[in-house]
């Protein structure tokens, strides 16, 4: 049985960040992380429709600003471990696949929480010449402050994001633990249906 982390509530605010594709090999990666959340907070604070749930217009917003920024791949293989490697192609496809529609389906039902939250960046603790780099930020509202931490990756000129913390739980960590449960239970196959299963439900809700 798959696993919802506890802290999916607040998976909302990884979306601030995840808004466009505007990253260049000049931009620090601390400095894109400010400036994208920025937009989508201000995105999500300027439309009705998106705050009341408007399931065309979240998604519109998910597939523009969103899914240019995350490394889905890689998000994906971690996220299932080692049994990655013993997946046939077409099954790392329809992992990747039904993997990000369940994310992109947990963000689009999140974005409407945004209310008046900001974003505080903590230190930078990398080189000017690091490919991969943890930035360490603070969302900040009503209520105690949320810990949301980031793993990036430079490829090319643009950076991507392959995971995310929030209160000290990483993503790809609670569903590979979710994941390699169901495959044991049902083999990789009894796991693309599982997530396929609760997507078709999610569609219909």
């Amino acid at each position: 049985m798959l696993m919802k982390p506890r802290w999916s509530s607040l998976i909302a605010t990884a979306a601030l960040v995840l808004a466009t594709s505007f990253a260049q090999a000049q931009t620090a990666p601390d400095a894109w992380i400010k400036q994208i959340s920025g937009d989508v907070i201000e995105t999500v604070k300027g439309d009705r429709a998106i705050q009341g749930g408007d399931t065309k217009k979240v998604m519109s917003l998910v597939d523009a600003k969103i899914l240019p920024n995350v490394d889905f791949q890689r998000m994906t293989s971690s996220a299932v471990g080692r049994y990655w490697r013993q997946a046939t192609p077409e099954q790392q496809k329809r992992l990747q696949d039904e993997f990000k529609t369940l994310l992109v389906r947990t963000y689009a039902g999140a974005l409407a929480q945004i209310k008046d939250q900001s974003v505080e960046l903590k230190p930078l603790r990398a080189k000017p010449e690091d490919t991969e780099v943890l930035v360490r930020t603070e969302v900040k509202g009503k209520g105690d402050p949320i810990q949301l931490d980031y793993r990036l990756e430079k490829q090319g000129d643009a950076w991507k994001i392959y995971d995310v913390n929030v209160l000290g739980v990483w993503l790809v960590e609670t569903y590979r633990a979710s994941f390699a449960q169901e495959i044991s239970a049902s083999g990789i196959d009894g796991l693309i249906a599982k997530l396929a299963e609760k997507n078709k439900a999610a569609a219909k809700s």
